[in-house]
């Protein structure tokens, strides 16, 4: 997702512009991969000096809510992202050390349903973890 489209939707969907919100989306723009709270925290408070986990996690919770932020928990933590735009069904494999991604386009569940006949399933979240090339 781009920066513009996410302050197109944030707009569209009522929500003001604060310079603050575009500091938040630049930060994970710039970012390769998943990145916490206490990430954007520590990127934000060298302009912003006072900042507050509760701003970080309202705004954090708004981005994932409107589809701009993807997340994932590692560790125990909650993950954030920017939304990767593929409009299709798709995983995730999530490098461990550094927080990058690579889309998985095959699914799973299309070789797994053949083994639930007459389960309603309502969704599914598939990522594999491991290292990527350059944390190896």
């Amino acid at each position: 997702m781009q920066l513009e489209q996410a302050l197109t939707i944030l707009k569209d969907e009522g929500y003001k512009y604060t310079e603050k919100r575009e500091d938040i989306l630049n930060f994970f723009n710039k970012e390769d991969g998943y990145r916490t709270a206490s990430d954007l925290l520590n990127y934000l408070s060298k302009k912003y000096s006072g900042i507050s986990y509760d701003t970080i996690y309202r705004n954090l919770h708004l981005f994932h809510d409107l589809n701009i932020l993807e997340t994932t928990e590692l560790g125990g933590e909650k993950h954030f992202r920017l939304s990767c735009g593929h409009d299709e069904h798709h995983h995730h494999f999530i490098c461990k050390s550094c927080g990058k991604t690579k889309a998985i386009e095959s699914c799973p569940m299309n070789h797994i349903r053949q083994n639930f006949d007459g389960y309603y399933i309502e969704n599914h979240k598939f990522e594999v973890y491991g290292l990527c090339p350059s944390c190896l």
